[in-house]
């Protein structure tokens, strides 16, 4: 018996201490110092290098952390399994404003919040392709991910990088191979072509009330509201990979809202093996997983 909680407690300990955490100053923009957490698993050898997570958390725009419980959570687990997780800060442009980032935020003032956290976002990658030996990162399996709000910027900063910024040159070196959205959407679909498409993870709910599931205004405004501002969601996504033959896993979940956008840590383990299978050994994978909302 002795034996066995000996063992028990050896386990525990090794899973408290199965990665170490190193903070970073990635970019300073005015009164913001932008940080991210490197979780890189302790046993690493040095000659190695491992993809990574770049993950970006939720919040509207004007809340969350980087190293909130669920997001910390996640980068351990990413860790646990071979890669390097990273979650980064981002400027909260609409932290402390009237509007947030609902209906009478204007248009105008959403696409330059999306805008800039794109640039936060591709600044957060080009520092960790810029520091890929010091940090052991393989730089041809970046997997970008986010969170509802971080899932928008993430999906933008993959997709509709054009879009959005203007010195294209700064993130030339940037490639990513894969992409983890919980409850997010693009400004324009149309923007995803064979030359940027990546391998794809959505998780959505049909009924998520503020980032749309298909294609629809953003938080359901209406088109006299100053935040009209129509979106393409995950099932828009979900079916240009389809068409561009490009691989990807889409868990729908019926009738759920936005409720989505949490990490989904009971399926962490099929996502893992799903980029395993796509990004890392080139199979191509479309699978569409459709579940109802628990009651």
């Amino acid at each position: 018996m002795k034996r066995i909680i000996f063992l028990f407690t050896l386990s525990v300990i090794w899973n408290l201490s199965s990665q170490t955490k190193t903070t970073f100053v990635y970019s300073v923009k005015g009164v913001d110092t932008l940080k991210l957490d490197v979780y890189t698993p302790r046993r690493i050898k040095k000659s190695e290098k491992l993809p990574v997570l770049l993950w970006m958390h939720g919040g509207g725009f004007f809340e969350g952390k980087r190293n909130d419980r669920s997001n910390v959570k996640l980068c351990k687990y990413a860790s646990r399994n071979d890669y390097i997780g990273i979650s980064i800060s981002y400027r909260l442009l609409r932290k402390g404003t009237e509007s947030k980032f609902g209906c009478n935020c204007s248009k105008q003032e959403k696409l330059e919040t999306f805008k800039q956290a794109v640039i936060d976002f591709l600044d957060a990658a080009a520092f960790i392709v810029k520091n890929a030996n010091q940090l052991q990162i393989d730089t041809e399996y970046i997997i970008a991910g986010g969170s509802s709000a971080g899932a928008e910027g993430s999906l933008n900063a993959v997709y509709m990088r054009e879009y959005f910024v203007d010195s294209l040159e700064k993130y030339k070196d940037i490639k990513f191979a894969g992409l983890f959205s919980l409850a997010g959407a693009v400004v324009n679909a149309d923007y995803i072509k064979k030359t940027n498409a990546v391998t794809s993870v959505l998780f959505h709910g049909t009924k998520d009330q503020l980032v749309p599931f298909a294609s629809a205004p953003h938080h359901y405004c209406k088109p006299e509201n100053p935040g009209y501002l129509m979106l393409d969601g995950s099932e828009v996504i979900a079916k240009k990979l389809e068409d561009l033959e490009t691989s990807y896993y889409f868990n729908v979940v019926k009738e759920a809202g936005h409720e989505i956008s949490g990490v989904p840590f009971r399926d962490l383990n099929k996502v893992f093996h799903f980029f395993e299978r796509t990004v890392l050994n080139d199979e191509i994978i479309q699978t569409k997983i459709i579940k109802t909302k628990s009651p």
